[in-house]
């Protein structure tokens, strides 16, 4: 029987979420074939959740001891939304000791959780984005040359974070100087993109098998002003899947889905957002650890494409292993 680390937490304020995400994994993953052990990271450190007890991680080897039984692990399955599990540290700690891990490398890891680096390398091999820019903590912000590159309505958010922490949609110059507080009170560089009027599709992915696998897009209506916190799980938006777009339309999400995940170099479970302005999907962000929870949109996906959920995670681990 393997033993499968399920790591949820992580330093970003996207705790809670990963772990609800990690919850969910490990009560799947438990069976026959795999041990599942939840294991927390956080400031305090990096501990395995037993029965109520905690017990501290081995950093030197990721293992520990529960009463004297000493317990390793065969794989990991990454839970973590934000570092250090989607910005490719917890991956480059695990490749060191050779310990297989779900979803993407390091080096893809990295460069997909920098929104604004993955966005121009993306827009160089010819995928369609929106207008941004990147501000620095030290930035002197110069409002009029932003909004001449951006134009109004934009969107200013954390250059490096998810769940929609720390976003605002700006409408006049006035809420700028604010949001770019918001902003950068979640990171120190902060993206500041064109509002784009479409309709949001998000398609998940995996590499299970011989070949990639999309599943059935994603719609996403917010009640909100933008698919913000409150939308994503507080059951303030509509998530309709399969998403009511054409079949041409869902052909084209899925072909450009397949080649984001192919130039990033992902691997595993991913999902990419979309925004459709003019028959055509422009990418907002390459997700390598979705979310999982039962908010989540991968579940979602995969109970439309028949997939149960148990399935897939068992197949991450196995692909992992592989």
């Amino acid at each position: 029987m393997k033993n499968i680390a399920v790591v949820m937490g992580g330093y970003s304020s996207e705790r809670v979420i990963s772990m609800k995400s990690g919850k969910v994994a490990a009560k799947l993953l438990q069976s026959d074939e795999f041990s599942a052990y939840t294991v927390v990271i956080n400031e305090n450190g990096w501990e395995l959740i037993l029965n109520n007890q905690k017990y501290n991680i081995n950093k030197k080897d990721f293992s520990t001891n529960v009463n004297g039984r000493h317990i390793s692990f065969d794989v990991v399955f990454i839970a973590i939304h934000g570092t250090p599990g989607e910005d490719g540290k917890l991956q480059a700690y695990l490749d060191k000791l050779n310990i297989p891990y779900t979803n993407s490398g390091s080096d893809a890891a990295n460069l997909s959780f920098n929104k604004g680096k993955c966005n121009d390398y993306l827009r160089e091999n010819g995928v369609l984005c929106a207008p941004s820019c990147l501000l620095h903590k030290e930035t002197v912000i110069n409002e009029k040359d932003i909004i001449k590159k951006v134009g109004l309505p934009c969107f200013v958010k954390p250059n490096k974070n998810g769940s929609s922490f720390g976003i605002s949609k700006v409408t006049v110059k006035e809420q700028l100087q604010e949001a770019i507080k918001n902003a950068f009170a979640h990171d120190d560089e902060i993206l500041i993109e064109s509002f784009m009027e479409g309709t949001e599709v998000t398609c998940g992915i995996h590499n299970f098998g011989e070949k990639l696998t999309t599943f059935p897009a994603t719609e996403i209506v917010s009640e909100n002003d933008f698919f913000d916190f409150e939308a994503k799980y507080e059951g303030k938006s509509q998530e309709i899947t399969p998403a009511r777009i054409s079949d041409e339309l869902a052909q084209k999400i899925a072909f450009r889905t397949k080649e984001i995940y192919r130039l990033l170099n992902l691997n595993g479970i991913a999902r990419i957002d979309f925004i459709i302005q003019n028959n055509e999907p422009y990418i907002i962000e390459a997700n390598t650890v979705p979310g999982l929870s039962e908010e989540s949109i991968i579940p979602q996906q995969a109970a439309c494409a028949g997939v149960n959920l148990k399935d897939l995670f068992r197949m991450a681990v196995r692909h992992a292993i592989k």
